[in-house]
């Protein structure tokens, strides 16, 4: 963007009448001036101009780059282009994600004079305990975050590849949050337990008299969504002839309801997530190269509590929070160390369990480490004799009854996590919830 030096008023005029906060830097990382949306949302009403814009933000006494953190205006400085970066600032809220985004301004003669910097408090995530959403400050999370606000704008395909309770789903609605699509709805789909029967009745609707029960007409989720999110969780588990029927779909934007012979469209941003590796599943031929191509536009690794270890503390205060209800609970800073000192194979969703049990436990106000160290007791005892994880009966039984004792047994070892209890069964959730039903 070039501009007459001499225009520096008429361009602090109109960064004045621009909805996002905005400031005037120089070269030297002092900021020249701040438009009144900056003033409104950043400055508490104070000036900040003659300051260092790293002595603002970040509190630093050099700048960015020197300090270890990504500094946008150097970086536009070398290259000579616009840059952007995911911050944590010093703002009047506490440190919150800033979206910083940096734009050379060049005088009549090419040079650049200015840098013009546009700053987005990121409101889907938390660098402090919060009570819901995404919460975190560690690098591994703010790439992943970084990441996710850079196409939450576009309508592209996202793939969230992690493991098992990493949070994928949260991850799934700041993409639709942060998008142009907020205002529509978010439908996520779990299609893990989908049979090829369901897969169609649940994904695109029925017409009445479609099959035996089919008292009426049913609106499918991809009709649902449409204007907004559809979420696929757990792609990677749809059985191959299931993948030619979604690649249909996302190929052509069409559909027809079970036992209809119109031609639907459904207008959707798609995201789909998994815990497997789609990559080798495409290579040994159990996915289909097409489908991973049309849904992995942009992949996103989202990053396993291992990769978090900074994250620990900040996520367990946030989890407490939610499970303590009107209790006024706190870790003590013992608890804290053993919190931080665990292994987590279910990541946040192991975290979780942890807390809610130790927050049982817990008679008065605080959380110690004894009671972060009770395990879940087994549904059935087992012999002396046998290990200690062992399922044993000491006599025949019909087998009704062996099946309800050992769904009672295993749902106790997989800590009530059904979906993962589903999958180690190899049934579908369906499945599963009839059989735990029918077990009483």
């Amino acid at each position: 963007m070039n501009f007459p030096a001499t225009s520096l008023p008429e361009l602090l005029s109109f960064l004045d009448a621009q909805a996002e906060p905005r400031i005037v830097v120089d070269a030297d990382y002092r900021v020249v001036a701040a438009n009144r949306a900056y003033t409104r949302e950043f400055g508490q009403g104070q000036s900040i101009a003659g300051r260092h814009c790293y002595e603002v933000s970040h509190h630093f006494s050099v700048p960015c780059d020197q300090a270890g953190e990504s500094c946008p205006l150097r970086m536009s400085q070398e290259s000579g282009q616009g840059q952007r970066v995911l911050h944590l600032h010093h703002t009047p809220r506490g440190e919150e994600h800033v979206d910083v985004e940096t734009t050379p301004i060049r005088d009549r003669d090419g040079q650049i004079a200015y840098f013009v910097e546009t700053l987005r408090v990121v409101k889907q995530a938390s660098s402090g305990p919060a009570a819901e959403g995404l919460v975190g400050r560690s690098p591994a999370f703010n790439r992943m975050l970084a990441l996710a606000l850079r196409v939450a704008p576009a309508d592209a395909s996202v793939l969230l590849l992690g493991e098992t309770g990493t949070g994928k789903e949260l991850v799934a609605q700041l993409l639709h949050e942060a998008g142009h699509r907020a205002d529509g709805p978010f439908v996520p789909v779990d299609c893990s337990g989908l049979t090829e029967t369901l897969f169609e009745s649940e994904l695109f609707g029925y017409e009445k008299g479609a099959f035996t029960g089919a008292a009426h007409r049913k609106v499918g989720l991809v009709e649902a969504a449409s204007g907004g999110t559809l979420f696929l969780d757990e792609v990677g588990d749809i059985p191959l002839p299931l993948q030619v029927k979604l690649l249909r779909l996302l190929e052509t934007g069409t559909y027809r309801r079970v036992g209809g012979v119109e031609t639907l469209r459904s207008d959707f941003r798609l995201v789909c997530a998994t815990h497997r590796d789609i990559g080798a599943m495409v290579e040994q031929e159990t996915f289909r190269r097409d489908l991973y191509h049309r849904i992995g536009v942009f992949p996103i690794h989202v990053p396993a509590l291992a990769e978090r270890g900074e994250d620990i503390v900040l996520l367990a205060n946030s989890l407490l929070r939610r499970v303590a209800g009107e209790r006024h609970l706190r870790f003590t800073a013992a608890a804290e160390t053993v919190l931080q000192s665990r292994h987590y194979g279910g990541n946040i969703r192991e975290l979780r369990n942890l807390i809610e049990r130790a927050s049982i436990l817990a008679d008065g106000d605080e959380i110690a480490p004894a009671h972060l160290d009770a395990e879940m007791p087994t549904a059935v005892s087992a012999p002396a004799a046998a290990p200690a994880d062992a399922f044993v009966v000491a006599a025949p039984l019909a087998l009704d009854e062996l099946e309800r004792r050992y769904l009672a047994w295993v749902l106790a070892r997989f800590n009530g996590d059904r979906k993962s209890l589903a999958a180690s069964l190899k049934v579908g959730m369906r499945t599963l919830y009839r059989k735990l039903k029918s077990a009483g």
